[in-house]
């Protein structure tokens, strides 16, 4: 399953904390941004994906993050 999500992350450096903090929960997801799209894409995959929790981590990190349909 994959999940994509529209945040306001603007620097990697802030990419890659949002992303060890993701993985120490879900060590298994597969988790990447792509800063060069306008809506500053993260994207995760796994199995039994829980996208409530990835945005509950992302705004609790400070940064808004929304499922894209």
């Amino acid at each position: 399953m994959v999940e994509v999500f529209k945040t306001n992350v603007q620097k990697e450096t802030d990419t890659n904390y949002i992303i060890a903090v993701i993985k120490r929960q879900f060590p298994a997801y597969k988790i990447n941004f792509d800063l060069e799209d306008c809506d500053k894409i993260l994207r995760v995959e796994g199995v039994d994906l829980q996208w409530k929790n990835i945005i509950n981590y992302v705004n609790c990190l400070g940064y808004s993050c929304v499922k894209l349909e």
